[in-house]
């Protein structure tokens, strides 16, 4: 497993116990910045990461922000991609299991550093089961989102 990871300045810190956790089960990443907590826009880091998961460079990312609603904007837009903010390990679960997300988005000043962990141990162990009823549902979104991206920006 590959994963791609990025936050702004104020996803920083939780990035960093979040890289240990990924090195210490020796999961491939690579960080995409923020560098530090000098202020930065969020947007450019969470493209990078967006992007490159849909390219099918990565097989999953994680974005950090603040809040993780920016983040979770920015990789929205992207084609491709089902970026989940999540704030629970429930949520983490389910959001790989019925939305079959690739992208966790994670708000550095809204979860606690233990609560983050949970829920990337839970994201990342959780498969999506390919259940015909979610299946259908995915295909829906990929079906609105062509609809929308017909002829480019």
């Amino acid at each position: 497993m590959k994963i791609a990871i990025g936050s702004d300045h104020a996803g920083y810190e939780l990035k960093k116990e979040i890289l240990h956790l990924l090195a210490s089960q020796q999961i491939e990443f690579l960080d995409f910045g923020a560098f530090s907590i000098e202020s930065v826009d969020y947007p450019d880091y969470g493209i990078k990461v967006a992007e490159a998961v849909a390219a099918g460079e990565f097989d999953l990312g994680i974005l950090v922000c603040g809040s993780g609603i920016g983040m979770s904007i920015v990789a929205n837009k992207v084609p491709g991609i089902r970026a989940a903010l999540c704030i629970d390990a429930y949520c983490a679960r389910f959001s790989r299991e019925h939305n079959n997300a690739n992208i966790l988005v994670l708000g550095g000043r809204v979860v606690s550093k233990d609560t983050a962990l949970d829920i990337v141990k839970t994201w990342l162990s959780t498969d999506y089961p390919g259940e015909q009823r979610h299946a259908r549902r995915i295909e829906k979104i990929s079906e609105i989102e062509k609809r929308f991206n017909r002829g480019g920006a």
